[in-house]
């Protein structure tokens, strides 16, 4: 135990979808909200350390996966074991107070993610300074662009020094100065100890970073494994593979690369 990161067993989550405008009829019609299940019955153990893709179609269960593992989203049924720091790279607003200003957001967030107050002003200049949002740390979050709040929600998270990050493949927002900037950090945190999870359509990146692959589909694990994964991942979904990037060589990587020599 003393070496497993995340532990879930037989976790399921369910939303009711509310229909807007019934019917007359509809409204004395029992069963009429509809049970939509985006996870179903996964069971998952994930060892300190580990670098894992999750990749599948739209609506496979993928955000909510990491939503339930950074505990935005609440089980409907099952149970997890998390062992260490987490921080969530997929929801940066969570924990933001829109009439605050960014630096009052620091302070705040930084709780939220788990740092301690003597942690939050030792690194608070530091965290400002990688945001790199100017005069707008002084002004209310409310006026900030979508890529503000993420620079400054990543840069909160990364000195948060987490065990375990949560990555989600919405992290494309910004400009081209601060998506190099993401990349390189992403490349860094992937060469720490940390646990990582991440989940994204960029299937070049789960291929360079990550050295286990869960496939899921309708809310199931249908695929857990290395190069096995992506094999079937691109047997059953429209995929056309290409070359990993340099970034990094997994073993996953190296595998492929020796298949398309």
């Amino acid at each position: 135990m003393n070496n497993i990161a995340i532990q879930l067993t037989n976790v399921t989550k369910t939303y009711t979808i509310h229909h807007e405008k019934p019917t007359l009829v509809e409204k004395f019609v029992k069963g009429r909200d509809e049970q939509f299940i985006a996870l179903n019955n996964i069971n998952l153990t994930i060892k300190k350390g580990e670098k894992v893709g999750i990749i599948g179609p739209n609506g496979s269960g993928k955000t909510t996966l990491l939503k339930i593992l950074s505990g935005i989203a609440s089980l409907s049924d099952g149970a997890i074991i998390i062992n260490g720091k987490t921080v969530s790279i997929i929801s940066l607003e969570a924990g933001f107070y829109s009439d605050l200003s960014g630096r009052e957001n620091v302070h705040l967030n930084g709780l939220f993610v788990g740092m301690s107050r003597s942690e939050i002003i030792q690194k608070k200049n530091q965290i400002i300074k990688y945001a790199d949002i100017g005069k707008f740390i002084d002004m209310p979050l409310y006026t900030y662009s979508q890529g503000m709040k993420l620079r400054l929600g990543f840069s909160i998270a990364l000195h948060a020094n987490p065990n375990i990050i949560l990555l989600d493949e919405n992290l494309g927002v910004g400009d081209q100065k601060f998506k190099d900037k993401l990349r390189n950090e992403t490349r860094l945190l992937f060469n720490k100890k940390s646990t990582i999870i991440m989940a994204s359509h960029n299937l070049y990146a789960i291929v360079d970073f990550c050295d286990r692959i869960i496939v899921l589909e309708h809310g199931k694990v249908v695929k857990d494994g290395g190069l096995d994964a992506i094999k079937y991942y691109d047997n059953n979904f429209t995929y056309e593979y290409k070359p990993p990037t340099k970034r990094r060589s997994s073993l996953i990587s190296r595998q492929l690369m020796q298949l398309v020599k």
